[in-house]
């Protein structure tokens, strides 16, 4: 089953590629499901449907779904709902408003993961289009896998046993319910299900990521960053979509200062992203409502492309775990190490070969560490990250 993830910067219409992409997957033949894991639905709205937790035929070959997390701990994790439930009524809230808000924070994204999961093993679709949550909840999202492993790993053995020891004596004393074993077993489930999804999630043969952006300055910082993050976590970036550019025809004045904006950052998306597919989606002189306009949006978008080919198979940016150093490792072939210069300024890795200089946007992990020196192996530069040395101590 190919997976094809779509995030971006709020408002800058990721909903409406998605949609548009699902329409074009489902014109071509293959049995297409798009879903939301965005809490604000709004890819009902796109097709100008009414959406339920549960698959809804929009045209041939072509489903949808947003998931609700509240129905999905109801129906699958039961046993956590109910002591979440059980917590909050034994604080004195209400046993209605208690079963509302017994969702722990994350539900959304560990609800979608399991949805994703639960389309690619099924195999009954060929492709699965996911309309994600913006930016930050979709990083939330794709890194909830790595931190069930390190959870189940490292703390879950001991918490349980503690618990199994301690709960008899702590019971009486406490105002508050303590997790059972049946609680604890649904949880390890849980995570062991999460644990899963990695292999899915970071397969390039199956799925990669496609960020959506606009040719404004907080948009295109933020879609660095995004870009800089997923290499972290060894998600494939396959193309980048630059959404309502404007025509070149439009003369107002109001406008023209437009285009001249957006000529600016073109160019610095060119630069940054350079190496992966860049696909520029018009203005248009509508909203993009419906199965028509989305079929509209999808061949202004792709052209002849089939959407669901991997239009990059790895990433020309990657960071690697190296010991307790995180290395940094870019393209730059046909270059020698003494027609490199780096220099870093808040937050920003510049990388500057003869007289282009690329700036990188540093995810904190690194941000906070020192440069440790750079190399070139096989045509790559590779950026040496380490700990501070009073970190290092620790």
């Amino acid at each position: 089953m190919r997976v094809i993830l779509f995030t971006g910067k709020g408002g800058v219409g990721k909903t409406s590629v998605a949609a548009a992409t699902a329409v074009e997957c489902a014109r071509l033949g293959y049995r297409t499901v798009v879903m939301s894991t965005d809490p604000a639905h709004s890819l009902g709205d796109s097709f100008d449907v009414e959406l339920g937790s549960d698959l809804t035929p929009i045209t041939t070959n072509l489903w949808a779904h947003e998931v609700s997390s509240l129905h999905e701990m109801q129906r699958h994790w039961v046993k956590l709902h109910e002591y979440a439930s059980e917590v909050f009524a034994a604080q004195g809230l209400d046993e209605v408003v208690a079963d509302e808000v017994a969702n722990p924070p994350g539900m959304d994204e560990i609800a979608s993961l399991m949805w994703i999961k639960h389309y690619a093993q099924r195999e009954e679709h060929d492709v699965l289009i996911v309309d994600c949550a913006p930016t930050g909840e979709t990083l939330q999202l794709l890194t909830f896998p790595d931190a069930a492993k390190w959870w189940l790993d490292k703390i879950y053995p001991w918490e349980r046993r503690a618990m199994r020891v301690a709960r008899p004596v702590l019971q009486p004393m406490m105002g508050i319910p303590l997790p059972s074993d049946e609680v604890y077993a649904s949880l390890k489930d849980l995570l062991l299900d999460l644990g899963g999804m990695r292999k899915v999630l970071t397969d390039p043969a199956t799925t990669t990521v496609r960020i959506v952006l606009n040719l404004e300055k907080m948009v295109v910082k933020e879609a660095k960053r995004a870009f800089s993050y997923l290499s972290l976590f060894g998600y494939i970036t396959d193309a980048v979509i630059v959404n309502r550019i404007l025509p070149d025809e439009v003369h107002d004045e109001l406008f023209k200062k437009w285009q001249q904006i957006h000529k600016r950052y073109e160019a610095e998306v060119e630069e940054s992203f350079a190496g992966i597919p860049i696909l520029n989606v018009p203005l248009f002189d509508r909203e993009v409502v419906g199965v028509k306009m989305l079929e509209r949006m999808a061949r202004a978008t792709y052209g002849e492309r089939d959407p669901s080919e991997h239009f990059a198979h790895s990433n020309p940016q990657r960071i690697d775990k190296d010991g307790t150093d995180y290395v940094l490792s870019l393209r730059v072939p046909f270059v020698d190490r003494s027609a490199v210069d780096l220099s870093r300024h808040n937050g920003e890795l510049y990388v500057t070969i003869g007289n282009y200089r690329r700036e990188i946007s540093l995810p904190r992990v690194l941000a906070k560490r020192d440069t440790g020196g750079a190399t070139i192996q096989d045509g790559e530069l590779r950026v040496r990250f380490t700990q501070p040395p009073a970190q290092a101590k620790k």
